[in-house]
């Protein structure tokens, strides 16, 4: 079960997504079929730099609320950036390379989430 800390990463992640105009933006929870991650956040650019603008959007926001990447992959080529954060990992694709690679095809047996879900209050907590 994902914790409130990638909850929180993930929602500011998905609103830094939002603010550079990112296409196709999906949240998978993969907490329950894999120990590398709470939740994939899976996210399309047009081009080079928008995909690297996304991926600097979403670095700097993290980074402000304390969250540091422990990892970042592909930015120079900027057709697929990996962010990690350990209980989140964004993954920021051209749309060739989205297609290509389909990782929601490859993570079904992940939930697919709407942010809604993320943002409202959660029941079992009491």
């Amino acid at each position: 079960m994902a914790d409130e800390t990638s909850r929180e990463m993930t929602i500011l992640a998905y609103h830094a997504l939002e603010d550079k105009k990112a296409a196709d933006i999906s949240v998978i929870d993969i907490g329950h079929v894999s120990v590398i991650a709470d939740y994939f956040l899976i996210a399309s650019g047009e081009n080079r730099n928008q995909v690297q603008a996304m991926a600097d959007h979403v670095s700097e926001t993290l980074g402000k609320a304390g969250f540091v990447p422990k990892d970042t992959e592909g930015y120079q080529n900027a057709n697929w950036v990996l962010l990690d954060f350990g209980d989140l990992i964004v993954h920021i694709f051209d749309r060739e390379n989205r297609l290509f690679y389909d990782l929601e095809r490859i993570w079904r047996d992940g939930r697919k989430v709407a942010i809604e879900e993320l943002t409202e209050p959660r029941e079992e907590e009491e």
